[in-house]
């Protein structure tokens, strides 16, 4: 009995090693413990040759992934002694019937990849993918020769782990990588439509909410197949500033407002409910300063109470507001990415009830000191 249950712990111990090694977290990650650091000098430069580089990614991840069973018989026969695992005629049935698996799954994947790497990689799904998108006259190196140019631009969108799903998208590509393809379109040929969402309560990154949207890319071209593109909500903004084709939302899918754009729809909504400032008829009001677009619209009047000469501060409070003599210099919404960058950035619940210096003479106030110029 005892046997049995050292087994199936040893059994679950593995198999959770092996998830974390298909699937690596963060600390993994750092730690370099993925097929791309191990296997670098093999696989060479993304940036310098990214088409290259996840043809042989893909196909050493396929010989890895195969070598797990037969990993986990030669540490058993190393756990367990008793099974005579590297005796296989005289081993457990059940263990002939493993290895026999493992070493065919190990055989399989093997001359799958050799089978990809004849002619230069002719035959590997990603290279005939390309095939498919290449020009006539041409080949599908021609179209690697651009993915891989327009992949080493800095100007580029990218999201996502670097080991896992990542979207990256070029002036002329959308790319997802997974664990064995990379799906690959031209932005001419392409209609994109959000699908669905995703409401988690915790993120893995930051411990707070997040959103995740999918978009459905599908090609005019007909031997391109459609993918999804799974992204953080936060991300969607800047995705769209590179695509050339209009995502289409027909299911009006709501989409999470950024960090910074809860805050200032938040800070203007406490601004509306704030006296208003009637500036006298001598004062000239310019353009603000900060986007030297809008006029400025708001000033800074001490409003709410300090403590007496005298008493102390109370805790957490920070130092007191005191009374800004600066014209107004502002619009609403400069003044609230201000107000927002100078607050704790890992604590975005505190930013209403925290204070900031003037960003022109440094005097501190809060947001009830905030008023709106009304003419």
């Amino acid at each position: 009995m005892l046997e049995t249950k050292a087994l199936l712990l040893f059994t679950f111990m593995y198999f959770f090693f092996s998830a974390l090694l298909v699937a690596p977290p963060t600390e993994f990650i750092s730690a370099g413990l993925t097929i791309q650091n191990v296997l670098s000098r093999y696989l060479g430069s993304e940036q310098i040759g990214f088409v290259y580089f996840h043809i042989k990614r893909t196909s050493a991840t396929l010989i890895f992934h195969s070598l797990l069973p037969l990993c986990y018989y030669i540490a058993l026969g190393l756990f367990a002694p008793q099974l005579q695992l590297f005796t296989p005629w005289l081993a457990p049935f059940w263990c002939q019937v493993l290895l026999s698996i493992s070493l065919t799954l190990v055989s399989a994947a093997c001359l799958v990849v050799l089978y990809w790497s004849q002619n230069k990689w002719d035959n590997h799904p990603i290279a005939r993918q390309l095939d498919n998108l290449k020009e006539p006259e041409s080949n599908w190196r021609a179209v690697a020769s651009s993915v891989n140019v327009e992949f080493r631009r800095i100007d580029k969108f990218t999201s996502g782990p670097p080991t896992g799903r990542r979207i990256i998208v070029t002036d002329s590509w959308v790319i997802k990588t997974s664990t064995y393809f990379v799906h690959v379109a031209h932005q001419s040929d392409i209609h994109l439509s959000l699908s669905a969402t995703e409401e988690h309560n915790i993120s893995y990154e930051n411990m707070t909410s997040v959103q995740y949207i999918h978009i459905d890319v599908i090609s005019i071209n007909k031997n391109i197949s459609r993918f999804t593109l799974r992204l953080n909500a936060l991300d969607y903004k800047d995705l769209k500033e590179k695509l050339q084709s209009p995502v289409r939302n027909a299911r009006n899918i709501v989409i999470r407002q950024t960090l910074s754009e809860q805050f200032l729809h938040a800070f203007a909504e406490q601004i509306s409910l704030n006296p208003v400032f009637h500036p006298p008829p001598s004062m000239e009001v310019d353009t603000c300063i900060g986007c030297m677009q809008k006029q400025s619209d708001i000033n800074l009047y001490k409003r709410c109470e300090s403590p007496e000469p005298g008493q102390p501060v109370p805790e957490g409070s920070g130092e007191p507001c005191v009374q800004c003599y600066c014209r107004p210099m502002w619009c609403l919404e400069c003044m609230g990415k201000w107000f927002a960058s100078r607050q704790d950035q890992q604590r975005p619940d505190t930013w209403l009830g925290s204070k900031s210096p003037c960003p022109t003479c440094r005097a501190v106030f809060c947001i009830l000191d905030v008023c709106k110029i009304e003419w």
